[in-house]
């Protein structure tokens, strides 16, 4: 065992006083020792009840004859980070997350480890750490949140960061906000929408690394429970078999998670952290391969925030399996081993989807492509992502006027203010992992434009990212980006910008000539930040286009 490496022999006698400093008995020191590392904290709303989750996955350990030893990781909102400075912090916490996580399970060899995330960084940092840890792993998460009721229908956070458009268009009073304010997050979870997290979960299931159900059992479902009880028990059986996460997350791992993203309709953020994911896999993931399989699966959920439905629907549907079964269906699975010890094509075929309406088949399905489409042009040489299957019709193909900001704040104030008219295409700068630094993600410019109805007629572009939250033409990860000379930091106000989803293009519409004089006393805006951490990270930080890694060279 990889944990005798602390406590076995005359020579590990110190080591094995200070487990016995723990509490722990000599029968207890022989047995397999398991890793959790846990996110829970009092901050974040996902989190909060995490320490339920992990007294389960304790007995669930002890119950299969395991010794379980907890230690804790950071974890950020991007909900209450949004909008303000402490949202450049988000996206750089993925690191801190993999690092941590690292580095515990290092100092302390464990025999296996259980990851218990559930927000939107913290699933894809520990899932990067479970990479370059390799030891047996299994994910569980904390569970969504059940949506909420707010004049007889169900909402989510991202309702509510619309409906402050809607109060400054005058169409909600104050009084109507503040009812949707104490309806919208009902219970403890990860917000309810197939936002980054719920996206991230289930594409963990995807990936093979969780059970059945990882994904979309709401959080305060007694089945949870029961869910982490197993869990615990089954990394016993991992470790009995050997296998590791990079047995399990190979690149057939990595398409059949994109192949479930486009299946979803999830968040572009899912273009961020597969890449960094399969990267710390020792696997190269593009955005090509992004839009190759979304050229052929097919969109057969639509979940808010583009659709009615929410992560408990999904679940009462047939959960990821039944969307796997969908996909294995159409030839759009791939047979890879799972943490079940079945493999994905078992998982899938074992498993049925309960309501056709909520979960499509592809001859009924919500859009005739993937969810998520990547799109090239002169505009982004690098590629850019949108989340297609939530773009209004009307524009999927949109030609406007260039209105340029060169941080996110700015353009909010545009909005609000009534300085942007129907068929603008609003162009946020600056805000890339480099140039934010820290890669903002933008709800409240998206939401406030469909607040305030203008979500059908207006484009948004940035070299930074939107939150899952997000719907509309919002096309985000601009590559390369303006602060490292991106032709983004080129544009002026009054430009044509064309845009086309189906044709996977975006084109600034200036000549060649005009570009080679603008780029002569062009000096990308460097911003100087405070924070000695986002210092560093502005750095070594790579492309959004390269899933924002930090750079091995550096």
């Amino acid at each position: 065992m990889r944990s005798d490496e602390l406590k076995k022999g005359s020579q590990r006698s110190p080591h094995r006083s200070l487990l016995k400093a723990l509490g722990l008995i000599d029968e207890e020191i022989k047995r397999p020792i398991i890793g959790i590392a846990s996110s829970f904290n009092e901050i974040v709303p996902g989190h909060t009840h995490l320490d339920k989750i992990v007294e389960s996955v304790k007995t669930g350990v002890r119950l299969a004859g395991g010794v379980p030893l907890e230690f804790n990781t950071i974890a950020v909102c991007d909900g209450l980070a949004m909008n303000h400075k402490g949202m450049s912090f988000s996206l750089p916490s993925r690191e801190i997350i993999a690092d941590s996580a690292e580095t515990s399970a290092m100092a302390m060899p464990f025999d296996a480890m259980i990851f218990i995330p559930n927000c939107d960084k913290v699933v894809p940092g520990m899932l990067m750490a479970a990479g370059r840890l390799n030891i047996p792993s299994i994910f569980i998460s904390g569970g969504p949140m059940l949506a909420g009721i707010f004049k007889d229908k169900k909402i989510g956070l991202s309702n509510v960061f619309e409906y402050v458009g809607e109060y400054e268009n005058g169409t909600m009073t104050c009084e109507e906000l503040n009812q949707a304010e104490n309806a919208a997050c009902p219970t403890c979870g990860s917000c309810s929408g197939m936002y980054t997290a719920n996206t991230m979960n289930c594409l963990t299931e995807a990936l093979g690394m969780a059970l059945s159900g990882n994904g979309t059992i709401p959080a305060v479902f007694s089945e949870r429970i029961r869910l982490a009880k197993t869990a615990g028990m089954q990394v016993l059986k991992l470790l009995e078999a050997n296998l590791r996460p990079r047995d399990i997350m190979t690149k057939d791992a990595f398409y059949n998670a994109i192949a479930v993203d486009m299946a979803l309709g999830g968040s572009t953020n899912s273009s961020l952290h597969l890449p960094a994911i399969a990267n710390d896999c020792g696997i190269e993931l593009t955005l090509k391969e992004f839009d190759n399989v979304s050229k052929k699966v097919l969109q057969i959920c639509k979940l808010s925030p583009s659709g009615k439905y929410f992560i408990e629907d999904l679940h009462m549907a047939g959960g990821v399996s039944g969307v796997m079964n969908v996909l294995d269906k159409n030839n759009c699975l791939k047979e890879t081993p799972t943490v079940m010890l079945k493999t994905q094509l078992e998982v899938a075929r074992s498993s049925k989807v309960l309501d056709k309406e909520i979960i499509r088949d592809f001859d009924n399905a919500y859009y005739k492509n993937g969810g998520l489409a990547t799109l090239y042009g002169n505009l982004a040489l690098d590629g850019a992502i949108v989340k297609a299957g939530a773009v209004d019709e009307t524009m999927q193909i949109h030609s406007g006027v260039a209105r340029v900001f060169d941080n996110e704040e700015e353009s909010v104030k545009a909005i609000l203010g009534g300085n942007i008219k129907k068929g603008d295409v609003i162009v946020i700068r600056y805000e890339g992992p480099k140039g934010g630094p820290g890669m903002r993600e933008m709800l409240a410019p998206t939401a406030t434009l469909a607040g305030m109805g203008l979500d059908k007629h207006c484009a948004l572009i940035t070299d930074g990212r939107f939150s899952g939250a997000s719907r509309g033409a919002a096309i985000g990860h601009i590559s390369p980006e303006a602060a490292e000379g991106g032709l983004i930091g080129l544009v002026k106000e009054g430009d044509i910008i064309e845009i086309n989803i189906p044709e996977r293009s975006i084109i600034l519409k200036v000549s060649d000539s005009e570009l080679e004089k603008r780029k002569v006393n062009f000096k990308p805006l460097i911003k100087k930040v405070e924070s000695s951490y986002l210092r560093r990270y502005q750095k070594i930080v790579s492309s959004a286009s390269k899933g924002a890694i930090l750079l091995k060279n550096y």
